[in-house]
């Protein structure tokens, strides 16, 4: 017989949505509600959120500061990968999901809850990646979805909804977006974004400046890496949420790291979101970069292979998979060697190498050089081309 849910744990961030939830919870279950809300970096003033979810019914409230977990843990490793999903998206929302779902199972057990519940709506992405990562961690927490189970069927019923139940609305005509916002970027959702043809409004520029306001001049800054990670910036050693927090300032500047683009969502439905991520476009740029100075051929060519389908497991909640886990061990065995450092200069929306160097480097200037050298007899090329050349003699036969 199924266990009875008298405590659940609710991903609360304090807006609209999670606000109409924990409410909803309460009064549809008739069952005790602990908020949980995760710093990952999204730049709101977090003092207030716990006060907000005890008045709105909440008999306990978490706020807890994960932002070197997350990048440490979680956008480094998807870095380590180059991972971008359809070719555009870094994958902002994606990686967050699995980090809030681990700490909310958690806080589950150490309080005894039968389940957690989250404000995913059943259209989206995220609904999966918060079950998938609960089912793979403990698969006796329950979940409760209410996007899936309540009678509002919209954003304009929950904010009736909230009227009718004092609890305060920040949605605004000049602002209907949903946003979901941390250390690797800021998402927006709805409004005129529903329409693929309109154009995105002022408002959802935050993040990045719009790149014919960044400055007239460009920046130059280096990056250092180990083990695929970045380690300092501009010779500064930072932590890993440190470096994001300044690459996101430096990136944002410069209108560096703006994306509006239609995704294939993985429930199967076409979505259009702008992204801006101008943090992880910089670093991203600098990794890759310093990956063709240290990183064998063939290595490359195999995990950028592998690539879209560490991507999709990312966007798709498979982060705690058996399959993603075992090709993060293949992948940080090919960041071993990525090791040094790269100069890139920042310049109206673009990022540019200047240039790279590292101790371990696999580039020989001897070899490459068009000068005179001592060291490869072009005459070899001859016998290379011919052997090649067999099977397409063969083929054109």
């Amino acid at each position: 017989m199924e266990q009875s849910i008298k405590k659940v744990v609710l991903a609360y961030s304090g807006g609209l949505d999670t606000s109409v939830i924990l409410k909803w919870i309460k009064q549809t279950y008739s069952c005790d509600v602990i908020a949980f809300t995760a710093d990952l970096g999204q730049g709101e003033d977090l003092s207030g959120v716990e006060r907000r979810a005890l008045d709105t019914g909440a008999v306990k409230a978490f706020v807890e500061d994960l932002r070197e977990e997350f990048a440490q843990d979680f956008i480094f490793p998807m870095m380590r990968a180059n991972a971008v999903y359809e070719g555009r998206y870094l994958l902002g929302t994606s990686i967050a999901r699995p980090l809030i779902a681990k700490r909310l199972v958690e806080i589950a057990r150490a309080e005894g809850a039968q389940a957690i519940a989250h404000g995913a709506t059943g259209k989206g992405n995220d609904q999966v990646r918060f079950e998938l990562t609960a089912a793979a961690l403990d698969k006796t927490i329950r979940t409760i979805a209410p996007w899936r189970e309540w009678d509002l069927c919209s954003r304009t019923d929950c904010v009736e909804y909230a009227r009718q139940h004092n609890i305060p609305v920040t949605v605004t005509k000049d602002k209907p977006y949903s946003c979901d916002g941390n250390l690797l970027h800021l998402s927006f959702e709805g409004g005129e974004l529903e329409d693929p043809w309109a154009e995105p409004g002022p408002h959802t520029y935050v993040m990045c400046v719009p790149p014919e306001q960044a400055p007239d001049r460009p920046e130059v800054v280096t990056l250092d890496f180990e083990a695929g990670n970045p380690v300092a910036l501009d010779g500064e050693a930072l932590s890993p949420a440190n470096i994001m927090a300044r690459l996101n300032s430096l990136g944002g500047r410069h209108g560096i790291g703006r994306v509006d683009m239609v995704e294939s969502r993985f429930v199967g439905m076409k979505a259009r979101g702008v992204y801006e991520t101008p943090g992880g476009t910089i670093l991203q740029a600098a990794h890759r970069d310093l990956e063709g100075l240290t990183m064998d051929r063939e290595t490359m060519r195999l995990r950028d292979q592998l690539m879209p389908q560490y991507a999709a497991m990312v966007y798709n909640g498979f982060w705690f998979a058996p399959e993603r886990e075992a090709l993060q061990v293949f992948i940080d065995k090919t960041q071993e060697r990525v090791r040094g450092t790269v100069r890139l200069k920042l310049y109206k929306g673009s990022v540019t190498v200047l240039g790279r160097k590292s101790p371990v480097s696999l580039y020989n200037p001897e070899l490459a050089t068009f000068e005179k050298d001592m060291v490869y007899d072009q005459a070899d090329a001859a016998g290379f081309i011919r052997l090649n050349a067999l099977r397409l003699k063969a083929w054109n036969q």
